[in-house]
């Protein structure tokens, strides 16, 4: 029986028959077009469950293409994974910023295509737990009400900037953010938060969180994310 129906955006044939081919392996329904005017038509047709859109395209951009779903209110919620080349860090950037759920670079392992298209899957089937509802992530606790993060049964003492990091990225496992959303959706009134000083903030996270500090992982070049 087969699963969700995916729509594939990719103007290179043989990259086309490859996501094709390991997405009905994997009992995936996948439709194919080359463009990105192909895609906006397609998705208003018969909305996806997800879109593979590569950023590369003739005519209309993969980003425009990400502009449009994500600012119309009947399409936002389909989940988009961005396929680029790996020089396209700064596109990259800017389609996380436009909404895009995920991406994978060229190029790329079958196994880890499906991989992150599982994933994606999965984390837009869970609910965002509420900002008050406490987090119990294996041996780390996030609780907002109390504004208090334990590990292993330890109390953790974090500034608020870094508790509003952290509770920022551990609500949503697994999605990639860039430096400059965790900016706008953590300014400190106890610190400056800049883009710069993200890092700064992540290293300090990092060394209070012992052996929980894995759980942020940085995606080079682009931002952070919690660990699934």
């Amino acid at each position: 029986m087969p699963k969700e129906r995916i729509l594939v955006v990719e103007d290179e044939e043989d990259i086309q028959e490859l996501i094709r081919y390991n997405l009905s392996q994997e009992g995936y329904h996948s439709v194919v077009v080359d463009s990105g005017e192909e895609a906006l038509a397609e998705v208003l047709r018969n909305p996806p469950r997800l879109i593979l859109l590569d950023l590369m395209l003739p005519g209309m951009s993969g980003l425009e293409v990400c502009k449009t779903l994500k600012t119309n209110p009947k399409t936002l919620a389909i989940p988009i994974i961005m396929v680029t080349a790996r020089s396209e860090e700064s596109d990259i950037i800017v389609g996380l910023e436009l909404g895009a759920e995920d991406y994978i670079t060229k190029p790329f392992s079958p196994k880890v295509l499906l991989a992150r298209v599982r994933a994606c899957l999965r984390r837009k089937m869970k609910e965002i737990p509420p900002d008050h509802v406490a987090l119990h992530l294996d041996q780390l606790i996030v609780d907002p009400v109390r504004h208090q993060v334990t590990v292993a049964g330890q109390a953790v003492d974090l500034t608020a900037t870094e508790f509003r990091v952290l509770h920022f990225l551990a609500r949503k496992p697994g999605w990639v953010f860039t430096r400059q959303q965790i900016v706008d959706a953590v300014k400190g009134e106890d610190y400056a938060v800049t883009e710069r000083s993200v890092d700064v903030q992540m290293v300090g996270l990092r060394r209070k969180l012992g052996p929980c500090a894995e759980c942020i992982e940085t995606i080079r070049g682009v931002g952070y994310r919690f660990k699934e």
